[in-house]
């Protein structure tokens, strides 16, 4: 059974960084996984923030978040992180990390189309 446990949320200024981390267990060392990281924000829709391919390590990433924030691994540490850097008040919002089996395709930013979910982590940004 594939477990997620994500920490290293806060409250930060805007213009600050966070560094978080989703814990991984259960997922199979052969065939292809895509993970990624959402994000859902008080009355607003749960959002794909970035996915990669942990196999491959390609990397998807939603425009608003482009050149702030990068997703990775430590296939050791069977942990995927996400750096958040120059972060924005709309950034605010609980952040989840998802996995479902198969490759990240187009589709990669639909919370939809993933069946395994961590318990989420507040993220604030403060102006």
């Amino acid at each position: 059974q594939v477990q997620l446990v994500e920490s290293g949320g806060g409250s930060v200024q805007a213009g600050g960084s966070l560094r978080l981390s989703c814990v991984t267990s259960g997922i199979p060392t052969y065939g292809s996984y895509c993970m990624g990281w959402f994000r859902q924000a008080p009355g607003k829709e749960r959002e794909g923030v970035a996915a990669t391919n942990i196999r491959s390590g390609s990397t998807y990433y939603a425009a608003s978040v482009k050149g702030r924030f990068t997703i990775s691994q430590d296939n050791a540490k069977n942990t995927l992180y996400l750096q958040m850097n120059s972060l924005k008040p709309e950034d605010t919002a609980v952040y989840y990390c998802a996995a479902r089996a198969g490759l990240c395709y187009g589709s990669w930013s639909q919370p939809l189309d993933f069946n395994y979910w961590g318990q989420g982590t507040q993220v604030t940004v403060s102006s």
